[in-house]
């Protein structure tokens, strides 16, 4: 079934959003996490995990926006959820972290492997992609090293 540029344009868009949603559930979680740890810890926490989910979470935001605004498309608003119940604790936050990152860089592999990707998407499109990747790349290594080291 053929479909037109703007359909296709539009399903990139909401891929993308898919992503920013589970970047935007990440940084909830780690939020929540850094309210219950110590200054110091806190502070490793923000450098380590928070941030380059931070980064990333704007740099998805902004090509998001700019690939709506080159087409014609609706923009989206993204709000941020709620992180969850205070006894899901500091491991359980850090977890729930990791595994929505780990979903948003499924589909943005999804996303980047896919053939509409390449035909109506454009190079500052899949350059944006690729960015939000390289801000993510070892987050997941980050946060065991940051879990096993955590308390001490």
């Amino acid at each position: 079934m053929p479909y037109t540029e703007v359909e296709a344009r539009q399903q990139l868009l909401d891929a993308l959003a898919e992503s920013i949603d589970q970047l935007s559930e990440a940084l909830a979680a780690l939020g929540a996490a850094y309210e219950q740890l110590d200054d110091q810890q806190a502070d490793r926490l923000e450098e380590q995990l928070f941030l380059p989910v931070q980064r990333a979470y704007g740099r998805a935001k902004r090509t998001h926006a700019d690939f709506a605004r080159r087409y014609g498309l609706s923009d989206r608003e993204f709000t941020m959820p709620g992180p969850g119940l205070p006894s899901t604790g500091v491991k359980g936050f850090i977890q729930n972290a990791v595994d929505a990152v780990e979903r948003a860089e499924l589909e943005m592999v999804a996303l980047q492997d896919s053939s509409i990707a390449i035909e109506v998407g454009d190079v500052e499109f899949r350059a944006g992609v690729s960015e939000v990747r390289r801000l993510l790349d070892g987050l997941s290594q980050g946060a065991r090293t940051f879990v096993s080291s955590f308390g001490r």
